[in-house]
This record gives C-alpha cells, structure tokens and sequence, in this order.
C-alpha cells in the first residue's frame, strides 16, 4: 500500500471515529474531526502533510 491511500484510510478512520466520539461521548470531539479536515484542505494547497512525513519515516513506499 502506498502513501496516498494509507492517508486516505487514516484520514477517514480519523474522521468516522471522532464523530462517532463526538455523537456518543463529548460533543468536543468535533474539533478534533475539524482538525482534521482543516489538515486535508492545506494540504491541498501546500502538497505537504505531516501524516505523509510519518507514514514515510516508518518506511509506507511513496
């Protein structure tokens, strides 16, 4: 698995559990699902993200 659809999985397992989290437990989980989704449009713009840095440190090819 590549990069870019190891980040997709993560950004969507992210965002599915922070708003079940925000549904079920803390309504202030929803900034954490805001966090992320703020992440995803500058790294639209930048074509950094700090998630792409980690995934390659621990070796997920490019």
């Amino acid at each position: 698995m590549n990069v870019d659809r190891m980040l997709r999985m993560i950004a969507g397992f992210l965002v599915l559990a922070s708003v079940a989290l925000g549904v079920y437990e803390d309504p202030r989980w929803f900034w954490f699902t805001a966090f992320i989704g703020a992440n995803l449009l500058q790294s639209a713009f930048t074509n950094w993200c700090p998630m792409m840095t980690i995934l390659r440190s621990f070796g997920v090819k490019g």
